[in-house]
């Protein structure tokens, strides 16, 4: 299965020579408030993944705006995790309308890029799930997205990627996610 990153539109090599639509970044569509812009944006991103031959493509990024100088912000939707949930699954939504995997990530706390694999985002449980899962179950809940891409970060001294209290208990035990992370 082929797979491209761009949470601004399909990401392709310049060497190749294709041309895609450099869409508003995610912070700007949640600005809107519009499901509805988020839905078209998604659909006609997935259209263009499609005319590529790709299947699965690696947005909505929906982690929280906690630190201005993130240097992925422009990459994710608001600091508020509802406005990031309901954005997130009208694009989702838009994105598998035409047969074409959506993958939301970074699944969980990827709250920085310095030392991304080895900072360790410590917090409560309540922190946890009231801000920085909020806007994932919204979204998975309302849109069921096919894929889930996880953080390289560490989570109260657990990897993202191996948090069987994040990914098993939570993701898929509570919220009952059945597709592939």
């Amino acid at each position: 299965v082929m797979t491209a990153d761009g949470p601004a539109g399909l990401r392709a090599n310049p060497e190749i020579g294709v041309k895609t639509t450099a869409f508003p970044c995610a912070t700007m569509i949640a600005c809107s408030w519009n499901t509805d812009i988020a839905y078209a944006i998604g659909e006609a991103g997935a259209k263009e993944v499609k005319e590529n031959n790709v299947g699965i493509w690696l947005t909505p990024a929906m982690n929280i705006h906690r630190n201005p100088l993130c240097g992925r912000n422009f990459e994710y939707f608001s600091e508020d995790p509802v406005i990031t949930g309901k954005i997130a699954a009208a694009k989702v939504q838009g994105i598998q309308s035409q047969h074409i995997a959506a993958t939301i990530k970074h699944f969980l706390a990827n709250n920085k890029e310095v030392n991304r694999y080895n900072s360790d985002s410590i917090m409560s449980e309540r922190a946890m799930r009231e801000i920085y899962l909020k806007g994932f179950e919204i979204c998975v809940k309302e849109a069921d997205p096919w894929t889930i891409m996880t953080a390289c970060n560490i989570v109260n001294g657990k990897r993202a990627s191996e948090n069987d209290d994040t990914i098993t208990a939570i993701l898929r035990g509570e919220w009952g996610f059945n597709g592939m992370v």
